[in-house]
Protein backbone atom coordinates (compact mmCIF):
# COMPACT_ATOMS: atom_id res chain seq x y z
CA UNK A 1 0.00 0.00 0.00
CA UNK A 2 3.60 -2.08 1.23
CA UNK A 3 1.69 -0.43 1.74
CA UNK A 4 -2.48 4.77 0.91
CA UNK A 5 -2.18 3.38 1.96
CA UNK A 6 -3.32 2.38 1.22
CA UNK A 7 -4.53 2.16 1.54
CA UNK A 8 -1.88 1.56 1.65
CA UNK A 9 1.50 -1.96 1.12
CA UNK A 10 -1.33 -1.40 0.49
CA UNK A 11 -1.67 0.62 0.78
CA UNK A 12 0.43 -0.59 1.15
CA UNK A 13 -1.36 -1.36 0.16
CA UNK A 14 -0.43 -1.25 -0.91
CA UNK A 15 1.66 -4.28 -2.96
CA UNK A 16 -1.15 -4.56 -5.63
CA UNK A 17 1.26 -2.67 -8.29
CA UNK A 18 3.29 -6.04 -8.36
CA UNK A 19 0.63 -8.23 -8.04
CA UNK A 20 -1.31 -6.78 -11.29
CA UNK A 21 2.28 -7.53 -13.28
CA UNK A 22 3.48 -3.74 -13.53
CA UNK A 23 7.00 -3.91 -13.80
CA UNK A 24 8.87 -2.70 -11.75
CA UNK A 25 12.32 -0.24 -12.40
CA UNK A 26 15.74 -2.40 -10.89
CA UNK A 27 17.69 -0.08 -12.05
CA UNK A 28 18.27 3.49 -13.49
CA UNK A 29 20.53 5.34 -14.99
CA UNK A 30 24.54 3.99 -15.41
CA UNK A 31 25.50 0.97 -14.22
CA UNK A 32 28.09 0.79 -11.29
CA UNK A 33 31.33 0.17 -12.98
CA UNK A 34 32.38 4.12 -12.53
CA UNK A 35 32.88 5.52 -9.34
CA UNK A 36 32.15 9.20 -7.52
CA UNK A 37 34.38 10.74 -5.13
CA UNK A 38 33.13 10.73 -1.83
CA UNK A 39 32.70 13.15 1.17
CA UNK A 40 36.16 11.91 2.50
CA UNK A 41 37.88 11.88 -1.27
CA UNK A 42 37.87 8.20 -1.41
CA UNK A 43 36.25 6.46 -4.23
CA UNK A 44 32.26 5.89 -3.60
CA UNK A 45 30.03 3.81 -5.61
CA UNK A 46 27.65 5.42 -8.22
CA UNK A 47 24.71 2.65 -7.40
CA UNK A 48 22.49 2.74 -4.30
CA UNK A 49 20.68 -0.85 -3.48
CA UNK A 50 17.45 -0.56 -2.09
CA UNK A 51 16.15 -3.64 -0.58
CA UNK A 52 12.41 -4.14 -0.23
CA UNK A 53 9.49 -6.13 -0.61
CA UNK A 54 7.86 -7.42 -3.79
CA UNK A 55 5.68 -4.74 -4.03
CA UNK A 56 7.75 -1.81 -4.17
CA UNK A 57 7.37 0.56 -7.44
CA UNK A 58 8.67 3.91 -8.66
CA UNK A 59 8.53 5.28 -11.92
CA UNK A 60 11.06 5.76 -14.10
CA UNK A 61 11.12 9.36 -14.37
CA UNK A 62 11.33 10.27 -10.52
CA UNK A 63 14.34 7.79 -10.47
CA UNK A 64 16.25 9.35 -12.91
CA UNK A 65 15.80 12.68 -11.26
CA UNK A 66 17.52 11.33 -8.44
CA UNK A 67 20.12 10.27 -10.07
CA UNK A 68 20.72 13.48 -11.49
CA UNK A 69 20.32 15.54 -8.58
CA UNK A 70 23.11 12.95 -6.31
CA UNK A 71 24.76 11.10 -9.37
CA UNK A 72 23.66 7.90 -7.48
CA UNK A 73 22.04 5.30 -9.61
CA UNK A 74 19.04 2.87 -7.42
CA UNK A 75 19.40 -0.82 -7.81
CA UNK A 76 16.07 -2.30 -6.34
CA UNK A 77 16.11 -5.70 -4.74
CA UNK A 78 12.84 -7.20 -4.34
CA UNK A 79 12.83 -9.83 -1.18
CA UNK A 80 9.44 -11.09 -0.78
CA UNK A 81 6.50 -10.22 1.16
CA UNK A 82 7.23 -7.54 4.12
CA UNK A 83 7.64 -9.93 6.79
CA UNK A 84 10.18 -12.75 4.92
CA UNK A 85 11.94 -9.64 3.63
CA UNK A 86 12.40 -7.75 7.40
CA UNK A 87 13.50 -11.65 8.25
CA UNK A 88 15.69 -11.68 5.76
CA UNK A 89 17.21 -8.75 6.84
CA UNK A 90 17.89 -9.42 10.23
CA UNK A 91 19.85 -13.15 9.16
CA UNK A 92 22.31 -10.96 7.48
CA UNK A 93 23.15 -7.91 9.76
CA UNK A 94 25.68 -6.73 9.57
CA UNK A 95 26.77 -7.99 6.32
CA UNK A 96 23.31 -6.48 4.69
CA UNK A 97 22.14 -7.11 0.81
CA UNK A 98 21.84 -3.33 0.17
CA UNK A 99 22.21 0.34 1.71
CA UNK A 100 18.67 1.38 2.63
CA UNK A 101 15.74 -1.20 3.75
CA UNK A 102 11.99 0.34 2.79
CA UNK A 103 9.41 -1.81 3.80
CA UNK A 104 8.93 -2.56 7.45
CA UNK A 105 6.05 -1.70 8.81
CA UNK A 106 4.32 -0.26 12.01
CA UNK A 107 3.60 -4.27 12.81
CA UNK A 108 7.22 -5.51 12.63
CA UNK A 109 8.80 -2.24 13.35
CA UNK A 110 10.35 -3.30 17.25
CA UNK A 111 11.48 -7.15 15.75
CA UNK A 112 13.62 -5.07 13.21
CA UNK A 113 14.50 -2.13 15.51
CA UNK A 114 15.03 -4.72 18.68
CA UNK A 115 17.46 -6.43 15.90
CA UNK A 116 20.16 -3.82 15.08
CA UNK A 117 19.56 -3.74 11.31
CA UNK A 118 19.03 -0.14 11.12
CA UNK A 119 21.54 2.63 11.85
CA UNK A 120 20.27 6.13 13.37
CA UNK A 121 19.77 8.97 10.52
CA UNK A 122 17.62 11.98 10.38
CA UNK A 123 16.37 12.26 6.54
CA UNK A 124 16.34 15.96 5.85
CA UNK A 125 12.71 17.32 5.03
CA UNK A 126 11.41 15.40 8.36
CA UNK A 127 9.71 18.32 9.79
CA UNK A 128 7.19 17.74 6.34
CA UNK A 129 6.02 14.50 8.50
CA UNK A 130 3.52 14.45 11.46
CA UNK A 131 5.10 13.81 14.31
CA UNK A 132 2.36 10.95 14.64
CA UNK A 133 4.18 9.21 12.29
CA UNK A 134 7.98 9.54 13.92
CA UNK A 135 7.64 6.05 16.03
CA UNK A 136 11.36 5.76 16.83
CA UNK A 137 12.64 8.31 18.63
CA UNK A 138 16.26 7.23 17.94
CA UNK A 139 15.59 8.18 14.36
CA UNK A 140 16.71 4.49 13.15
CA UNK A 141 13.71 4.87 10.88
CA UNK A 142 12.10 7.46 8.30
CA UNK A 143 8.14 7.38 8.25
CA UNK A 144 7.47 7.35 3.75
CA UNK A 145 3.72 6.27 3.51
CA UNK A 146 0.50 5.26 5.29
CA UNK A 147 -2.58 3.00 4.41
CA UNK A 148 -5.27 0.76 5.52
CA UNK A 149 -5.74 -2.88 5.94
CA UNK A 150 -8.96 -3.79 5.32
CA UNK A 151 -11.53 -6.25 3.67
CA UNK A 152 -12.10 -5.90 0.48
CA UNK A 153 -15.25 -7.38 -1.57
CA UNK A 154 -16.05 -8.30 -4.81
CA UNK A 155 -18.78 -5.97 -5.97
CA UNK A 156 -20.54 -8.36 -8.47
CA UNK A 157 -20.63 -11.02 -6.59
CA UNK A 158 -23.05 -9.39 -3.97
CA UNK A 159 -24.96 -7.80 -6.42
CA UNK A 160 -25.58 -10.76 -8.01
CA UNK A 161 -26.54 -12.51 -4.74
CA UNK A 162 -28.76 -10.00 -3.82
CA UNK A 163 -26.77 -9.64 -0.60
CA UNK A 164 -25.63 -6.58 1.47
CA UNK A 165 -21.37 -6.81 1.57
CA UNK A 166 -19.69 -7.05 5.16
CA UNK A 167 -18.95 -3.65 6.61
CA UNK A 168 -17.39 -4.75 10.31
CA UNK A 169 -15.99 -7.36 12.22
CA UNK A 170 -18.90 -8.38 13.10
CA UNK A 171 -20.05 -9.37 10.14
CA UNK A 172 -17.87 -11.32 8.89
CA UNK A 173 -18.31 -13.97 11.26
CA UNK A 174 -22.38 -14.13 10.11
CA UNK A 175 -23.81 -16.73 8.86
CA UNK A 176 -24.39 -14.93 5.69
CA UNK A 177 -20.59 -14.89 4.67
CA UNK A 178 -19.84 -18.19 5.10
CA UNK A 179 -16.98 -19.57 3.33
CA UNK A 180 -16.36 -16.70 1.79
CA UNK A 181 -13.31 -14.70 3.24
CA UNK A 182 -9.43 -15.40 2.62
CA UNK A 183 -6.91 -13.84 5.01
CA UNK A 184 -3.15 -13.57 4.72
CA UNK A 185 -1.22 -15.78 7.23
CA UNK A 186 0.12 -13.30 9.89
CA UNK A 187 3.27 -15.46 9.87
CA UNK A 188 4.41 -14.63 6.82
CA UNK A 189 2.49 -11.66 5.73
CA UNK A 190 2.16 -7.97 6.57
CA UNK A 191 -1.51 -7.23 5.83
CA UNK A 192 -2.01 -10.62 7.62
CA UNK A 193 -0.39 -9.49 10.53
CA UNK A 194 -2.12 -6.34 10.35
CA UNK A 195 -5.74 -7.56 10.41
CA UNK A 196 -4.95 -10.15 13.16
CA UNK A 197 -3.39 -7.03 15.05
CA UNK A 198 -6.76 -4.92 14.00
CA UNK A 199 -9.23 -7.85 15.47
CA UNK A 200 -6.84 -7.31 18.99
CA UNK A 201 -7.53 -3.97 18.86
CA UNK A 202 -11.15 -4.46 18.19
CA UNK A 203 -11.96 -7.11 20.72
CA UNK A 204 -9.34 -6.75 23.41
CA UNK A 205 -6.32 -9.43 24.47
CA UNK A 206 -9.15 -11.96 25.86
CA UNK A 207 -12.16 -10.98 22.91
CA UNK A 208 -9.69 -11.90 19.81
CA UNK A 209 -8.95 -15.10 20.27
CA UNK A 210 -12.89 -16.18 20.13
CA UNK A 211 -13.61 -13.80 17.21
CA UNK A 212 -11.01 -15.81 15.03
CA UNK A 213 -12.92 -19.37 16.58
CA UNK A 214 -16.17 -18.01 15.23
CA UNK A 215 -13.82 -17.10 11.65
CA UNK A 216 -12.93 -20.54 11.43
CA UNK A 217 -16.53 -22.03 11.84
CA UNK A 218 -17.59 -19.71 9.44
CA UNK A 219 -15.05 -21.07 6.99
CA UNK A 220 -12.43 -18.44 6.71
CA UNK A 221 -9.29 -19.49 4.14
CA UNK A 222 -5.96 -18.79 5.06
CA UNK A 223 -2.94 -18.77 2.77
CA UNK A 224 0.61 -17.51 3.22
CA UNK A 225 0.91 -14.09 1.24
CA UNK A 226 -1.48 -10.94 0.06
CA UNK A 227 -0.44 -11.88 -3.67
CA UNK A 228 -1.77 -15.49 -3.47
CA UNK A 229 -5.12 -14.05 -1.84
CA UNK A 230 -5.70 -11.13 -3.54
CA UNK A 231 -4.23 -12.21 -7.23
CA UNK A 232 -5.47 -16.10 -6.94
CA UNK A 233 -8.14 -16.70 -4.78
CA UNK A 234 -10.39 -12.98 -4.67
CA UNK A 235 -13.11 -13.39 -7.59
CA UNK A 236 -12.87 -9.27 -7.36
CA UNK A 237 -9.42 -8.88 -8.68
CA UNK A 238 -8.01 -8.64 -12.37
CA UNK A 239 -5.67 -11.46 -11.78
CA UNK A 240 -8.03 -13.69 -9.19
CA UNK A 241 -10.90 -13.34 -12.10
CA UNK A 242 -8.06 -14.43 -14.70
CA UNK A 243 -7.22 -17.55 -11.26
CA UNK A 244 -11.25 -18.20 -10.96
CA UNK A 245 -10.83 -17.27 -7.52
CA UNK A 246 -14.08 -18.35 -5.40
CA UNK A 247 -13.96 -15.95 -2.78
CA UNK A 248 -15.45 -12.49 -2.76
CA UNK A 249 -13.84 -11.11 0.54
CA UNK A 250 -10.16 -10.70 0.81
CA UNK A 251 -8.00 -8.79 3.31
CA UNK A 252 -6.36 -6.37 1.94
CA UNK A 253 -6.11 -2.26 1.49
CA UNK A 254 -8.41 0.81 0.99
CA UNK A 255 -6.48 2.18 -1.36
CA UNK A 256 -6.91 -1.45 -3.52
CA UNK A 257 -10.08 -0.15 -5.59
CA UNK A 258 -7.86 2.68 -7.26
CA UNK A 259 -5.66 -0.48 -8.95
CA UNK A 260 -8.47 -2.24 -10.57
CA UNK A 261 -9.68 1.37 -12.10
CA UNK A 262 -6.36 2.11 -13.08
CA UNK A 263 -5.41 -1.50 -14.66
CA UNK A 264 -8.61 -2.12 -16.65
CA UNK A 265 -9.16 -1.64 -20.29
CA UNK A 266 -11.06 0.24 -20.95
CA UNK A 267 -11.39 1.80 -17.52
CA UNK A 268 -14.73 1.68 -15.58
CA UNK A 269 -16.45 4.68 -14.51
CA UNK A 270 -16.58 2.95 -10.79
CA UNK A 271 -14.19 0.87 -9.00
CA UNK A 272 -15.30 -3.39 -9.24
CA UNK A 273 -14.28 -3.88 -5.36
CA UNK A 274 -15.12 -2.47 -2.66
CA UNK A 275 -13.93 -1.72 1.67
CA UNK A 276 -15.75 -3.06 4.12
CA UNK A 277 -14.70 0.37 6.25
CA UNK A 278 -15.34 -0.96 9.69
CA UNK A 279 -12.57 -4.00 9.22
CA UNK A 280 -9.11 -1.77 8.89
CA UNK A 281 -6.32 -1.27 10.77
CA UNK A 282 -3.44 1.73 9.78
CA UNK A 283 -0.24 0.67 8.62
CA UNK A 284 2.82 2.81 8.31
CA UNK A 285 5.75 1.78 7.04
CA UNK A 286 9.23 3.18 7.02
CA UNK A 287 13.22 3.34 5.57
CA UNK A 288 16.32 2.71 7.16
CA UNK A 289 19.94 3.13 6.34
CA UNK A 290 21.13 -0.84 6.96
CA UNK A 291 23.59 -1.30 9.65
CA UNK A 292 27.26 -2.25 7.56
CA UNK A 293 25.88 -0.64 4.39
CA UNK A 294 28.26 -0.04 1.85
CA UNK A 295 27.37 2.76 0.37
CA UNK A 296 26.08 4.98 3.40
CA UNK A 297 26.37 8.37 2.02
CA UNK A 298 24.05 6.57 -1.01
CA UNK A 299 21.50 5.37 1.40
CA UNK A 300 20.92 8.87 3.18
CA UNK A 301 20.98 10.67 -0.02
CA UNK A 302 18.19 7.84 -0.90
CA UNK A 303 15.79 8.27 2.30
CA UNK A 304 16.11 12.06 1.91
CA UNK A 305 14.56 11.55 -1.77
CA UNK A 306 12.12 8.88 -0.26
CA UNK A 307 10.47 11.73 1.83
CA UNK A 308 10.85 14.62 -0.97
CA UNK A 309 7.52 16.02 -2.68
CA UNK A 310 8.61 14.70 -5.83
CA UNK A 311 8.55 10.51 -4.66
CA UNK A 312 5.86 11.54 -2.20
CA UNK A 313 3.37 12.23 -4.94
CA UNK A 314 4.49 9.32 -7.35
CA UNK A 315 4.18 6.55 -4.84
CA UNK A 316 0.47 6.77 -4.97
CA UNK A 317 -0.32 5.70 -7.90
CA UNK A 318 2.92 3.34 -7.86
CA UNK A 319 2.38 1.59 -4.98
CA UNK A 320 -0.93 2.69 -3.84
CA UNK A 321 -0.44 4.31 -0.23
CA UNK A 322 -0.89 7.51 1.23
CA UNK A 323 2.42 10.11 1.37
CA UNK A 324 3.60 11.31 5.31
CA UNK A 325 4.56 14.13 3.60
CA UNK A 326 2.55 17.18 4.49
CA UNK A 327 3.12 19.14 1.47
CA UNK A 328 2.48 15.72 -1.03
CA UNK A 329 -1.03 15.88 -2.89
CA UNK A 330 -2.77 12.64 -3.95
CA UNK A 331 -3.96 12.47 -7.52
CA UNK A 332 -7.87 12.64 -8.62
CA UNK A 333 -7.83 9.28 -9.90
CA UNK A 334 -6.68 7.91 -6.21
CA UNK A 335 -9.32 10.04 -4.14
CA UNK A 336 -12.31 9.43 -6.41
CA UNK A 337 -11.92 5.78 -6.20
CA UNK A 338 -9.63 5.10 -3.23
CA UNK A 339 -11.69 4.77 -0.02
CA UNK A 340 -10.79 7.68 3.35
CA UNK A 341 -10.92 5.67 6.74
CA UNK A 342 -11.90 7.64 9.36
CA UNK A 343 -11.97 5.60 12.36
CA UNK A 344 -9.70 2.59 11.38
CA UNK A 345 -8.10 0.36 14.35
CA UNK A 346 -4.67 1.59 15.83
CA UNK A 347 -1.98 -0.43 18.56
CA UNK A 348 0.68 1.35 20.11
CA UNK A 349 4.29 0.30 18.88
CA UNK A 350 4.74 -0.67 22.61
CA UNK A 351 2.11 -3.26 22.54
CA UNK A 352 2.64 -4.64 19.65
CA UNK A 353 5.81 -5.25 20.40
CA UNK A 354 5.03 -7.11 23.75
CA UNK A 355 1.74 -8.99 21.84
CA UNK A 356 2.89 -9.87 18.05
CA UNK A 357 4.79 -12.80 18.96
CA UNK A 358 2.49 -14.67 21.65
CA UNK A 359 -0.33 -13.43 19.34
CA UNK A 360 0.97 -14.72 16.16
CA UNK A 361 1.49 -18.01 18.10
CA UNK A 362 -1.85 -17.96 19.75
CA UNK A 363 -3.81 -17.60 16.33
CA UNK A 364 -1.89 -20.41 15.18
CA UNK A 365 -2.96 -22.80 17.04
CA UNK A 366 -6.40 -21.55 16.38
CA UNK A 367 -6.35 -20.99 12.91
CA UNK A 368 -5.09 -24.17 10.50
CA UNK A 369 -3.11 -23.23 7.25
Amino acid sequence: MSTSPVSIKKAAAAALVAALGVTTLAACGADDAGKASGPSGAPAPKTVTLVSHDSFNASKEVLAAFTRQTGFTVKVLKSGDAGEAVNKEILTKGSPQGDVFFGVDNTLLSRALDNGIFVPYAAKGLDRVPAAYRLDKEQRVTPIDSGDICVNYDKKYFADKKLAPPVTFDDLAKPAYRDLLVVENPERSSPGLGFLLGTAAKYGDDGWQDYWKKLKANGVKTVDSWELAYNQEFSGSAGGKQAKGDRPLVVSYASSPPVEVLYAEPQPKTAPTGVSTGTCFRQTEFAGLLNGAKNPEGGKALIDFLISKKFQEDMPLQMFVNPVAKDAALPELFTKHGVVIDKPETMAPEKIAEKRDPWIQQWSSLVPK
